[in-house]
C-alpha cells in the first residue's frame, strides 16, 4: 500500500431500495465521489449495506448498479485495493464480487493494520445488539442451508421476494433514521469501550449515524452515516482520520433525493 496515498471507509450506500426517490442519481453521485478520489486512494474499504439488497444466482445477478460496478472494475484496474464488508442487507454475496471485480470480500469483522495503526472494521449488525429477535433472524440470514434454499427459487421471485423483505425491514422506522440512543446506550459504543484488545480506531456501519467519539481508554471509534441522508465517509492518511461529508456545488446532497429538480451534471 503506498504511504503517500489515504485510506478510504464508505457504508450504507443502500443502492437499489425502494425508498429513494432517484435511484440513478443516487447511483451517480456515489460513481462521482468514487471517481473524485481514485488518483489519491490506496485502498476503498465499503463496510456492508453498499447494495438494500443482494443475491448472487449463479449465472445471475440484481438488475442495476451498472455505473457503480463499473467504477469498481476501474478503480480494481489501477490497482486500487477495494474491500467489501457484508452487511445485514447484501449478506449473499459469493464470488461475484472477487471473480469479476476483484475485490476483497469479508464476512466478518476483521482486524487490520492499516499505516501502522490498528483498525478494528464491521459493518456492526449484531454487535453489542441484545435483540434476540434480531440475533435470530441474522442467524437465519448467514445460514447456508437458508442461502441455497433461497437459490432454488426462479430469479425473478427471489430477487422481488427479497427487495420486499429489505424494504419491509424498515417499514416503520422513517425512511433511514436512526435515533442516537446516547453514548451509554449505543451497542457499537458500548462493544467498542468492552473489546478486550487495543484496538485504535473502530469503525462501523449499520447504524446510519455520523458519531466520531475519543473513549476513554484513548481508542476512537467512528460511525459512518449513510450515503442517503449524510453522504458521509471517512479518510485516513496515516496520520488523520476524518470523517467527513461529500457535497456537489456546496450542496447537501439530501436536497437532490428529495426535490424534483433536474438532475446535477454529473
Amino acid at each position: 500500500m503506498i504511504q503517500d496515498k489515504k485510506i478510504y471507509f464508505l457504508s450504507d450506500a443502500h443502492l437499489g431500495a425502494p425508498a429513494i426517490k432517484n435511484p440513478k442519481l443516487h447511483e451517480k453521485i456515489l460513481v462521482n465521489w468514487l471517481d473524485s478520489i481514485k488518483n489519491e486512494a490506496a485502498a476503498i474499504y465499503l463496510l456492508g449495506d453498499i447494495f438494500d439488497f443482494w443475491f448472487e444466482y449463479k449465472t445471475v445477478i440484481p438488475r442495476g448498479f451498472s455505473r457503480f460496478i463499473g467504477k469498481l472494475c476501474e478503480l480494481s484496474d489501477m490497482g486500487i485495493e477495494l474491500h467489501f464488508f457484508i452487511g445485514n442487507h447484501d449478506i449473499w454475496t459469493f464470488d461475484f464480487l472477487e471473480k469479476e471485480i476483484g475485490m476483497i470480500v469479508h464476512k466478518k469483522p476483521e482486524i487490520v493494520t492499516l499505516y501502522n495503526k490498528k483498525f478494528f472494521l464491521a459493518h456492526g449488525d449484531g454487535l453489542g445488539d441484545n435483540n434476540k429477535t434480531f440475533l435470530f433472524l441474522r442467524k437465519v440470514f448467514h445460514s447456508h442451508f437458508c442461502q441455497k434454499c433461497f437459490s432454488f427459487l426462479h430469479p425473478n421471485i427471489g430477487l422481488k421476494l427479497g427487495s420486499h423483505w429489505s424494504n419491509n425491514s424498515r417499514k416503520n422506522k422513517g425512511y433511514f433514521f436512526h435515533e442516537y440512543l446516547g453514548e451509554d446506550k449505543e451497542p457499537l459504543i458500548q462493544f467498542a469501550k468492552k473489546y478486550p484488545e487495543p484496538i485504535d480506531y473502530f469503525i462501523f456501519g449499520h447504524r446510519h449515524l455520523m458519531i466520531d467519539l475519543m473513549l476513554k481508554n484513548k481508542n476512537r471509534i467512528i460511525i459512518l452515516g449513510d450515503w442517503i441522508e449524510h453522504f458521509s465517509y471517512a479518510s485516513f492518511d496515516g496520520e488523520n482520520l476524518i470523517l467527513d461529508q461529500y457535497y456537489y456545488d456546496g450542496e447537501k446532497l439530501i436536497d437532490y433525493q428529495e426535490k424534483d429538480i433536474d438532475e446535477p451534471d454529473l
